[in-house]
């Protein structure tokens, strides 16, 4: 593996979590990407032979996009994750923060810290902008402005750092999946991520497909429910659990299920990987 496409620009979090797992498997190079959809373009059009994007995050939930892709998608795979720890700080070239006429980050960070920002600025008015990197390279032009963001950005964009890990909730953790065309052979315990659909909408409906994951000892990590987009009332079940689709004994639950859902597709099955510690 060469180049791993990402959500950028540099100095997002999706950067960290490429560069981490671009450390695992030996890539040499790193395109970003100004979008979700076009960092899965990056890897059709030849750009990239993996990409990373945003699954979760512990305290906002699911990034629905990514869901969507990931259903669309019919030649791509999970080939892997990074569950990166989340840490904010607030950069600025202002030395005081009184000084501070301005606070910028992506609204999800400003979410994050929100305690910390209504204590220490409670009257400086908070800025929206589509990554907390771009919030830090607005920072590096302005006296006036401060970043919330990653110390990794800061660094990258040398604006200085006035107050280290302010999130709100220290836990604050987010999981990248890697996809690509091939997967990658690693040492297990392997998860394996897929979508199904319950045959009709009536009581017991679910649980009649859940139930086989239970009786087979299957841990299930994740469940998720979105909208088929067809009709109100109507949901798509996104799972994660223990195992490999090929392996038993998720193999044979994954036969039992076959001809018992409307739909059945297999996301992808590989390693699971410890976390990183974010910058």
């Amino acid at each position: 593996m060469k180049t791993v496409a990402y959500l950028g620009p540099e100095g997002t979090f999706s950067h960290q979590a490429a560069l981490a797992w671009g450390g695992r498997v030996g890539a040499v190079a790193f395109r970003p990407a100004d979008s979700l959809p076009e960092v899965i373009q990056a890897v059709h059009r030849g750009e990239g032979e993996a990409a990373v994007l945003p699954l979760e995050n512990s305290i906002e939930g699911s990034v629905n996009l990514t869901l969507d892709l990931l259903l669309e998608e019919p030649e791509l795979r999970i080939i892997g994750e990074v569950v990166l720890e989340v840490h904010h700080c607030l950069a600025t070239r202002a030395r005081q923060l009184d000084r501070i006429e301005e606070v910028w980050s992506h609204p999800h960070a400003l979410a994050q810290c929100r305690r910390f920002l209504a204590e220490k600025l409670p009257r400086v008015p908070l800025r929206t902008v589509n990554s907390t990197a771009e919030a830090m390279r607005m920072a590096a032009d302005r006296e006036e402005r401060a970043a919330v963001g990653s110390l990794f950005a800061a660094a990258l964009y040398r604006v200085p750092v006035l107050y280290r890990a302010i999130e709100d909730h220290p836990g604050n953790k987010t999981r990248f999946v890697v996809i690509g065309r091939e997967a990658l052979h690693g040492d297990g315990p392997y998860k394996t991520s897929l979508v199904l659909a319950v045959p009709e909408n009536r009581p017991g409906g679910l649980y009649e497909v859940l139930r086989y994951f239970a009786e087979a000892g299957i841990n299930l990590t994740r469940i998720e429910s979105r909208p088929t987009k067809k009709e109100l009332g109507e949901y798509l079940f996104f799972l994660d659990c223990e195992g490999h689709a090929q392996l038993e004994p998720l193999s044979g639950v994954l036969a039992e299920l076959k001809p018992r859902t409307a739909l059945l597709k297999i996301l992808g099955s590989y390693p699971c990987h410890d976390e990183v510690e974010g910058l």
